[in-house]
Order: C-alpha cells, then sequence, then structure tokens
C-alpha cells in the first residue's frame, strides 16, 4: 500500500522524506479510516523496509527512524459474549443438524481459534501427542501450533468428521472446505436460534476491514469465559517458566471444564 501511494504521487520511495511518510501516516488515518492498530502494524511494515535498506546499503540512514505511530489502546475493543450467552449458542450448535455447527463453535470458543484457522484444518491435522490428543493448527504467519483437545471439544470434531479419514474437517452445504463467509453465515444463524444478538460487522477474522465495529464473536468469548489464574505470572518471569508451553496446562482444558454445562 505504501509503494502504491508512493507511485500515485510520482514520489521514488528510496528518495522519500520522514515529511512524506508522516503524509502517509495522516493519509492512512484521515482517507482510509483505519484503526490506529491498523495504522501502526502499516507504519511497522514501512520502518522495517526502510530499516532493511540500510542494512543493504541502498540508504544512509532510515527516513522512518523518528517517525511517529500512533497510540494504540492496550485493551482490545472487541466484545465477548458472556457465559450464558455463550452456553445458549454452544447449546444450539450441539443440537444443530449441520453436524459442522458445533464443531465450528467449539474450536472457536473454547480453543480460541481465529475463523480462518478454524475453517483451513484438516482432518489429517487431527493426532495424538503423549497423553494428549491435539489438533495442529496454522496461524498467522504461518506458524504452527499443536493445540491439545479436552475431550467436550473431541466429541464435536468427531461429530464434524462422521467417520470421514480424510479432506476438509469444517465443510459447507456442498461438502466442500468451509470458507470464513461460510462460518459467519453459520454462527449467525445459530445465534438467532439462540436468542444471543451479534453486532453488525465481521465476525472475528483476520480478514476483517479495519472500519468494521466492534463484533462479539465466540473467538473472543475464549478470553472472557476463561476463568481468571491462581496467581498471576509477572511478564518478566515468564521467559524462565520452561513449563508453560506444556500440554498439560493449556487453558483449554480449564475452560471446557468452566463452560461443561454447555458442551
Amino acid at each position: 500500500m505504501f509503494l502504491k501511494w508512493c507511485a500515485e504521487r510520482d514520489l521514488d520511495p528510496l528518495a522519500a522524506q520522514r515529511a512524506h511518510l508522516e503524509l502517509y501516516v495522516r493519509w492512512c488515518q484521515e482517507v482510509r479510516r483505519f484503526k490506529p492498530s491498523t495504522v501502526s502494524r502499516r507504519t511497522s511494515v514501512v520502518c522495517g523496509f526502510y530499516r532493511t535498506c540500510v542494512i543493504d546499503g541502498l540508504l544512509e540512514h532510515s527516513p522512518a527512524r523518528w517517525l511517529r505511530r500512533p497510540t494504540v489502546p492496550p485493551d482490545s475493543p472487541t466484545l465477548g459474549l458472556t457465559h450464558l450467552q455463550f452456553e445458549a449458542l454452544l447449546s444450539a450448535a450441539r443440537e444443530s443438524a449441520n453436524v459442522n455447527d458445533f464443531a465450528l463453535v467449539a474450536m472457536l470458543g473454547l480453543l480460541g481459534l481465529r475463523i480462518f484457522e478454524a475453517c483451513a484444518t484438516d482432518i489429517t491435522d487431527v493426532g495424538e501427542e503423549p497423553g494428549h490428543r491435539v489438533i495442529r493448527i496454522v496461524g498467522k504467519g504461518t506458524k504452527i501450533v499443536l493445540v491439545p483437545l479436552p475431550p467436550a471439544i473431541g466429541r464435536a470434531i468427531d461429530r464434524a468428521l462422521d467417520g470421514r479419514i480424510d479432506g476438509p474437517l469444517l465443510r459447507n452445504r456442498r461438502g466442500a472446505q468451509m470458507d470464513r463467509h461460510a462460518a459467519t453465515r453459520r454462527l449467525r444463524h445459530l445465534a438467532d436460534q439462540a436468542g444471543v444478538r451479534l453486532p453488525r460487522g465481521c465476525i472475528r477474522t483476520c480478514c476483517g476491514t479495519p472500519s468494521s465495529p466492534p463484533c462479539s464473536t465466540p473467538a473472543s468469548t475464549f478470553a472472557t469465559c476463561r476463568p481468571p489464574p491462581a496467581t498471576p505470572t509477572p511478564r518478566t518471569t515468564m521467559r524462565y517458566d520452561r513449563a508453560r508451553k506444556n500440554l498439560d496446562r493449556y487453558p483449554n482444558y480449564i475452560l471446557a471444564a468452566h463452560m461443561a454445562s454447555g458442551t
């Protein structure tokens, strides 16, 4: 986007000064109406571009070194469902005739997955680790994570598998891989059945438009409904806690037990 912005103004990106970059940031804020988090992320990309130019010897110094970035609030504006609302959504998904609904809601709300992560999973991504049934998730930046499956979520996934041994885990009505648009429609349909109101705007996806209003999603509900830890872990000591990646300590098990009445 920055390179296109430069081309529209006949500006050589390697000749840009800090004032040009400040104008680009203001354009993102005032013309494109991006949220502060989006502007900050795009600004980081520009800063990384010029930092690489300096490393490779194309520029003597980076014009983005002192570029001002918008302040990003520490708290996410995304609203999550309450315990009772999510329990109603789970019940509607469990009773649905569509075998994919229960797995979709469980993967988003009880595993905390994004919609694109849930829709991209295949049957072959479900496997076993010592003492755990796990699912392989490819997240942002193609980062691969093994997420343990509590029994309740495992039952929901088995229902979606329906005896199949290969192919996509979640399918649409035509039997093809479910995409984020189909998943969003299913969530809204289930919300209507459960009497839960989902605000207008995109259900959480990494492809949602920045101008969309805050939405109430099962994915954000993962953090809302999860019981608080008994003792907080200071950030300065987390790097020494080598056991925090232990599958036994995943919050999925705690949340699944907390929501047991709905699963």
